[in-house]
């Protein structure tokens, strides 16, 4: 039992306070085990038994917990000799082998020996020049004593260059797209603050796996048909909860990426259910509860969940009811606890029908009795992104039943799922306009794209798109306007640009647009999308007769010499 379910973490090297391997060292703590195992504080595993087959589970029965109280009563005895099993064995590099691509954060973050936790984000530039396809990511920390958890994300637009430039310049606020920063840190590494990360991805191309690390738990790979793609030009971002040990650290985290030629032929998708809105949670109140309810349009298999709330979580309840009106656990967590957070994956998928309601019940305890309370009184606490706030969110990996890639079905019913929530969200409006164009309903994406700037002016995603969708409804200087807000916000930013050059000639103004092509080649020598793109338009000045135009336009992108 004790190699089983407790060596894991506790060996040397390990991130458990001391090892359990020998047997002198199992019983010096033989008091102390048998009082964390009868109380479940360990092995740590959250969900109740009965509500979801979870892989991995680490769950004494409870005749284990009697076997181990009798043994700690009648003095700890050594087992005979020769039945001892020999002590399992731990890789101290790279559990699945050496990785294809190896990812050092760029510089340590300095954690106090004391204090409250850290939550930061470290940045990763992978610099592929194709893309390549990831069977498996393998998170190593620099310190195992301080990283509690982490989660990888990836950036496929940019958005953690400017919070990264914000933290180092010393900027104490959150940056446009990056909510929960915070001010006086004592670390330099390349990165910046906040506890709950989100990076919009495009609805065309979202989120569908989990990067998970906790300590103790194997890498997850990937099975055939699952893999996930990494671009040129995407940015990782490790978001990672870490704790003083007690003496003053350095936090330096490296990631191995491992690649497979297969291409993916199953496509999930992360769905999230949460109602942060209806978070206002009044000091003293014992049982608030926090619900959200979403119909599937389609038969899924739930591959795996990951719930998730701060300290005043208590009981954390998710279910699915069936058409007929019959229930399946999806997970119950009756005693939460934010430093046990994990990703759960089901031994056997969870299949559930087009027309089942994924439910979420959220219970908090905000009473001085909760001895997890943040705040002594208790205060009325608001949903935030600092462990200090609250938050509920119920994240699933699903992948759609049938042939192809549906995620954006999917993803669609989410949206609106979301805008019914918060009818100015921003997300919420943003990926709808983005799927409104897809369908050529451009006069519905105009006024989602409009909305969503207007509510946050600051996204130069945002401004790119709704300059599109202007451009392709005639309406060509207003989506110059757009194209030039966005590439104020970021100079580089080669769509938009590409974008702008376009709707310049479309204009009649060629000499900008030509100067736009010459800035969009020049800074993308290997994108053959951007040339191609520019000989398409060389060939429709052609077919309007202005031959003399697409010379010019020829000539320029001759000119730009074509990277290697």
């Amino acid at each position: 039992m004790v190699y089983e379910f407790c060596a894991p973490c506790h060996h040397p090297g390990g991130v458990g306070p001391f090892p359990l391997i020998a047997y002198e060292d199992v019983k010096k703590h033989a008091a102390q085990i048998r009082t964390v195992t009868r109380s479940r504080y360990m092995p740590p595993w959250l969900p109740e038994p009965g509500h979801g087959d979870f892989s991995g589970e680490r769950r004494l029965s409870g005749e284990q917990i009697a076997r181990i109280a009798d043994w700690v009563a009648a003095g700890s005895p050594e087992g005979p000799p020769g039945e001892t099993p020999s002590p399992p064995e731990f890789t101290e590099g790279w559990q699945l082998g050496r990785p294809d691509l190896v990812l050092d954060a760029a510089g340590p973050l300095a954690v106090p020996a004391s204090g409250p936790d850290i939550f930061w984000n470290f940045v990763f530039t992978p610099g592929l020049a194709a893309p390549r396809y990831v069977r498996a990511v393998e998170i190593r920390p620099g310190s195992r004593r301080v990283v509690h958890h982490a989660n990888l994300l990836i950036d496929r637009a940019g958005y953690a260059r400017p919070a990264a430039a914000s933290s180092a310049s010393g900027f104490p606020g959150s940056a446009s797209g990056f909510p929960g920063s915070a001010s006086g840190f004592p670390g330099s590494a390349s990165g910046f603050p906040g506890m709950d990360l989100t990076i919009v991805r495009s609805p065309y191309d979202p989120d569908g796996h989990f990067l998970f690390w906790k300590p103790g738990a194997a890498p997850h790979e990937e099975p055939d048909g699952f893999a996930w793609r990494l671009n040129p030009g995407d940015i990782l971002v490790l978001n990672t909860h870490l704790h003083p040990s007690g003496r003053p650290e350095q936090e330096r985290p490296s990631i191995g990426i491992y690649f497979t030629d297969k291409p993916p032929s199953h496509f999930p998708l992360l769905i999230q259910l949460e109602h942060d809105g209806a978070i206002g949670i009044p000091a003293g109140a014992r049982d608030f509860v926090v619900s959200d309810d979403f119909t599937l349009p389609m038969d899924v298999d739930v591959l795996a969940v990951y719930p998730h709330a701060h300290y005043l979580g208590k009981l954390l309840e998710a279910f699915a009811t069936l058409p007929g009106g019959s229930r399946k656990w999806i997970v119950r967590i009756p005693e939460w606890d934010l430093n046990w957070q994990s990703v759960f994956y089901y031994r056997e998928p969870l299949a559930l029908p087009k027309g089942a309601v994924i439910s979420m019940r959220y219970h908090y305890d905000n009473s001085a009795a909760n001895v997890r309370n943040p705040h002594h009184p208790p205060r009325l606490m608001r949903s935030g992104n600092q462990s200090t706030d609250e938050m509920g969110h119920l994240w699933l990996e699903v992948l759609p039943r049938g042939a192809g890639d549906r995620r954006l079905e999917l993803q669609e019913a989410v949206m609106r799922h979301r805008l019914e929530k918060y009818p100015d969200d921003f997300l919420a409006n943003f990926n709808l306009g983005t799927l409104a164009m897809a369908r050529l309903n451009v006069s519905a994406a105009v006024a989602m794209l409009e909305k969503a700037v207007r509510l946050e002016p600051g996204r130069p995603d945002a401004h790119n798109l709704l300059g599109a969708a202007l451009a392709r409804v005639g309406r060509v200087p207003e989506a110059i306007a757009q194209f030039r807000v966005a590439l104020g916000q970021r100079p580089d930013y080669p769509n938009a640009r590409l974008n702008l050059a376009n709707a310049l000639l479309r204009a009649g103004k060629l000499d900008e647009a030509i100067a736009d092509y010459r800035q969009v080649l020049a800074e993308s020598p290997n994108d053959q999308t951007a040339r191609a793109a520019v000989e398409s338009r060389a060939r429709q000045l052609e077919a309007e007769g202005k031959t003399s135009e697409a010379a010019a336009l020829r000539r320029a992108l001759g000119e730009i010499p074509q990277g290697k």
